[in-house]
């Protein structure tokens, strides 16, 4: 099948990865190919059970077409990346049979896809997952939802961000912080849900020592969050699926304990919220890279959707040799080149062995150290980030409506967010001046960078009157 795809290398080679090939450059020279060729119409849509719909047009090669081959590995990547940044339980394929029927089998329980089967169906939707494969004009037509979200500020709140390696609580008086703090710890190791409960509760009653009183909560967490429950998260891999149910309901009960309203959503969509808030416009994709990537998108409008945005899963390398993520077992997705994972993967290349037995953020730790000291091989590690950065935002710009991204977590911090800005800006410039013209990209200042989670997350419910 790749042997028909071509596969492009950057103009810009990020330092300690030689084999990155853009998934960008591979669609535009796929797409340049199918127009000379005369390519015929393909409609994906993606269904959600609230109603709401999804498309996304483009072309392949016909059947018929020597090339055709090449269409299998363009549309799956395509779909792999729409199913995680909409989401859906049913995907329509609408195009050449071939397409629909080789998704189908690539998507199913013993499909090189099954976690994704899987993970769209029971975990995320609760329902079968399936491929419809049909022609274009039989793929319903889109259905987008969207809803104003957060911004509220009046009164006593608590916000709070969890991370798989520190938790981060902010006590919020009429929109003014009064209180912030930050505790490393390891979630993801436990395999007992009261150990997430006691902590959370303890960053809120830290938080709620602070005020005369507490009128709401607000949190965000990575992972995929539906009316205030997680379906599935990092931060709770260890729980046993017989106790999930227990996570599940959690803020539910921190809610009816505390006697407040409390909305929990995915961490990215805090990150895209702070920076709607603070940039006072909208537009905005934010990321946030910290123990993976996290994702999340305000609309021109304002609005958040009933999008997914977990972008740690979406490709952005299309090379046969990237790296496998261990979680999902593919290859290429954003989390092994926008998160702590992506230092420790390029730490041996850099030359630095780290410390073992230690939690992650002090991994991160050291290895931002060595990059604070000037060490060679670190600031390659963050120069090759802001190599993936630009290709990366440059991929993600063919799906969403961008005027800023907001870049910004744990591997942002010190000088490392810097040249993850400067080396993404430099693609751009270079290689896609036009998107470059439009969309701007920045960081935070550092205070906000930290702990500007939990604060824009304080603003998430409306008190109850």
């Amino acid at each position: 099948m790749s042997e028909v795809f071509r596969l492009i290398k950057p103009r810009f080679v990020p330092p300690l990865d030689e084999g990155f090939r853009p998934a960008v450059l591979a669609n535009k020279a796929y797409l340049e190919d199918v127009s000379q060729a005369g390519g015929v119409p393909l409609v994906l849509g993606l269904e959600r059970p609230n109603g709401s719909f999804s498309r996304f047009e483009t072309h392949v090669f016909p059947e018929d077409h020597p090339r055709a081959g090449a269409n299998l590995m363009y549309v799956e990547r395509i779909v792999k990346f729409l199913l995680w940044q909409k989401g859906g339980f049913r995907v329509y394929v609408g195009g050449p049979r071939s397409i629909g029927e080789y998704i189908a089998s690539v998507y199913s329980p013993q499909g090189a896809r099954a976690f994704d089967y899987h993970f769209m169906g029971e975990d995320v939707y609760e329902r079968p997952f399936e491929v419809v494969a049909c022609a274009p004009e039989e793929v319903p037509a889109e259905r987008e939802m969207s809803q104003a979200l957060g911004r509220h500020l009046d009164g006593c709140r608590i916000g709070f961000d969890l991370g798989a390696s520190d938790r981060k609580v902010s006590a919020v008086i009429d929109g003014k912080v009064v209180f912030s703090e930050e505790v490393v710890w390891e979630p993801r190791k436990q395999s007992d849900p009261s150990y997430h409960y006691n902590e959370i509760m303890s960053a809120i009653r830290a938080a709620a020592a602070k005020m005369p009183r507490v009128d709401a909560i607000g949190g965000s967490s990575a992972g995929v969050w539906i009316d205030n429950r997680p379906m599935i998260a990092s931060l709770f891999r260890g729980i046993p699926k017989e106790r999930f149910g227990e996570v599940r309901s959690m803020f539910q009960r921190i809610s009816r304990e505390m006697g407040v309203p409390v909305t929990v959503v995915n961490d990215g969509e805090v990150t895209a919220l702070a920076g709607s808030m603070s940039l006072e416009d909208n537009g905005v994709l934010g990321i946030a890279l910290g123990s993976s990537e996290a994702g999340g998108y305000v609309t021109m409008e304002g609005n958040i959707t009933d999008w997914l945005n977990e972008l740690a899963f979406a490709p952005i390398d299309y090379s046969p040799d990237a790296p496998i993520d261990e979680w999902s077992g593919d290859r290429g997705v954003g989390a092994l080149y926008f998160s702590q994972q992506c230092v420790f993967r390029l730490a041996p290349k850099a030359g630095l062995e780290i410390p073992a037995g230690v939690p992650d953020a002090e991994r991160l730790h050291f290895v931002q150290e060595k990059l604070e000291s000037g060490h060679e091989g670190a600031v390659k590690i963050w120069q090759s980030m802001g190599c993936y950065m630009g290709y990366g935002l440059a991929h993600y710009a063919d799906f969403y409506e961008l005027k800023h991204v907001l870049i910004l977590g744990r591997c942002t911090s010190g000088s490392g967010g810097p040249l993850i800005v400067e080396g993404a800006k430099k693609v751009l410039q270079e290689e896609f001046p036009g998107l470059a013209a439009r969309i701007h990209v920045q960081l935070p200042d550092e205070k906000a960078r930290r702990v500007g989670q939990s604060i824009a997350a304080a603003s998430l419910p409306e008190i109850r009157k």
